[in-house]
């Protein structure tokens, strides 16, 4: 009391925030909060205080032991608050808590119990009210509450995954907090003009880039300077990529002016010890410069610029402090730190050399490092995170990267890659296994003499060796029961399945052939979403075969920490 009478404060306001009147100004302190009504007294303060811990014991009570009857929704919400020394609190939505638990023993049939169980509740929301609707305000950076006008995200233009528009029947998302808005579909080039048997010639990509970008809704080009993969340095070199698709861009009057927005860029620097502010630059440049084009719409680190276990093509999974601080990254002063590599993207946004940047193949603590640090400095953080996803690698969404990357939190969109698994959720593989899977030496020569995909190549039947591990096909195998019964194939099963995922912005897919893009194409412009019963049944399948990718029935016993193409493991 002392305290706040030498401030020359005599009252605490408990109060809501007019509408229309948020701003940073308002989480100064008490002085600087707009009154919606008379202050309350320190008295009366401290009986609503008394009726909050109440409030606590009775939520705590309700939540842990009350029964709710089968097909109610309770809805329970909590309202934001604000502190002169934190950043507003984002709200809770209302919670409808219909999920039903089932016992092993009926895991098959009907719920075994009909009740439902309420999971949480608003701290708040019983006394002061609460389950406002929050929208996004539009040309602004916030939510907001129309009821108190506090704003409780600082994230741009508006939020990742909304659909802003639709072009002949594309859904085009936005990504991130930016003004960056992407097809759901998204063109993969890791192996355009590639020494691979079936890679898509020049010809053939124009073909592609025509028909998805100029007829059909698709706008986004995903890249590398690394790309194309495999490359031998005389007739495919790293770098092809980037100027075949600068070549069609000049050829079709897209590399500049009001054509160039027509079409999103993304490409990638590589990553590790590569990724430093000197290179950063050095190394966009030269890709601008393949391109044909002013600028980026995306740049993202291939991988990361430091040490990450789930960075790499093999099972490793578990953190490894060993790998860690090994010369590698810790000689030479280390990794590029976080400050660096915000501030170096922010110079090159200022250049007008990108739009947004982002990361690949990183997880939820580089994602959350680089947003932090970044509104840390004042500068822009990254739009995106791209990541290996499909139906048999959903670990981006129970690991952290979903929660971070959400609307409600850092908001980040999010580019998934391999939603075939290396066409493993084709279902072409499943009659015969892979050439170096199969027993049969007849088999093996024959399926590398004429090679149905990348699985059939030692190169990358090796690199790739995660996607056929026991469990995956296991898990391969009663997804295609699933995509049987539902009377579709198992490759629109895997695609519709990614693009109804709530953590997803766009699906990058890689053709070898007219035929497999205009099938994607299909598959993207349904207006019909699987239906709950398919999404449940797929949802039962994952849970009794959680992380099949990085499940193995054969290490070596003398392997000794290290998987089959040498990563460490587990």
């Amino acid at each position: 009391k002392q305290q706040l009478r030498e401030s020359g404060i005599k009252k605490i306001p408990f109060c809501k925030i007019k509408s229309g009147e948020a701003s940073a100004n308002n989480i100064a302190g008490p002085k600087s909060v707009v009154l919606n009504g008379d202050p309350l007294d320190l008295s009366i303060r401290r009986i609503i205080l008394s009726l909050i811990s109440s409030h606590l014991f009775l939520v705590y009570f309700l939540t842990t032991t009350m029964i709710i009857p089968q097909g109610a929704t309770v809805v329970l919400a909590a309202t934001s608050f604000t502190t002169p020394l934190h950043s507003p609190t984002p709200p809770c939505f209302p919670y409808s808590a219909t999920a039903t638990r089932m016992s092993n023993s009926n895991a098959n049939g009907p719920p075994s119990h009909g009740r439902r169980i309420a999971l949480a509740a608003g701290i708040f929301g019983g006394i002061f009210g609460g389950g406002d609707e929050w929208t996004w305000n539009k040309g602004s950076d916030y939510y907001a509450n129309a009821d108190s006008g506090i704003h409780v995200l600082n994230a741009g233009k508006g939020p990742t995954n909304e659909v802003v528009k639709k072009v002949n029947g594309m859904s085009q998302r936005r990504l991130g907090g930016s003004d960056i808005v992407v097809s759901e579909l998204g063109l993969g080039t890791q192996r355009w003009v590639s020494k691979d048997f079936n890679a898509p010639n020049k010809e053939d990509v124009f073909s592609f880039m025509d028909y998805a970008i100029l007829d059909n809704g698709v706008n986004l080009i995903d890249t590398a300077e690394q790309y194309p993969i495999p490359s031998d340095g005389k007739t495919a070199k790293e770098g092809d990529c980037e100027v075949v698709i600068g070549e069609w861009m000049t050829a079709r009057g897209l590399q500049k002016g009001e054509g160039r927005k027509k079409v999103v860029i993304a490409s990638k620097i590589t990553g590790g010890r590569n990724v430093t502010p000197k290179n950063i630059k050095k190394d966009c440049a030269g890709s601008l410069q393949r391109l044909g084009t002013d600028y980026l719409d995306v740049y993202q680190l291939h991988w990361p610029a430091r040490y990450s276990p789930q960075s790499n093509w093999g099972q490793s999974l578990a953190y490894n402090i060993d790998a860690d601080k090994s010369p590698y990254w810790r000689g030479m002063g280390g990794p590029t730190s976080f400050e660096e590599l915000c501030l170096a993207m922010q110079e090159l946004i200022d250049e007008g050399k990108i739009r947004g940047w982002g990361m690949c193949n990183d997880n939820a603590y580089g994602l959350t490092a680089c947003t932090r640090t970044a509104k840390a400095l004042g500068v822009t953080p990254p739009c995106s995170i791209q990541g290996d996803f499909s139906l048999i690698d959903r670990k981006s969404e129970e690991n952290g990267v979903a929660e971070a990357a959400s609307p409600y939190n850092e908001n980040v969109g999010f580019m998934s890659y391999n939603a075939l698994a290396g066409g493993m959720l084709t279902g072409k593989y499943m009659d015969f296994p892979a050439a170096l899977d199969n027993l049969d030496r007849a088999k093996i020569t024959e399926a590398m003499e004429n090679p149905r995909g990348r699985m059939d190549e030692f190169g990358w039947g090796r690199t790739l060796y995660r996607y056929r591990s026991e469990a995956a096909q296991e898990a391969i195998a009663d997804y295609a029961k699933v995509a049987k019964d539902a009377g579709i194939s198992l490759t629109e099963l895997s695609l519709r399945w990614c693009r109804q995922r709530s953590l997803i912005t766009t699906n990058l897919v890689g053709h070898s052939n007219m035929d497999q893009l205009k099938q994607s194409v299909d598959y993207f412009t349904r207006t019909e979403p699987l239906s709950d019963k398919i999404m449940w049944e797929i949802d039962r399948i994952h849970m009794r075969n959680r992380l099949p990718i990085f499940s193995s029935n054969h290490v070596g016993k003398e392997w000794y920490g290290e998987g089959e193409i040498g990563e460490t493991i587990p």
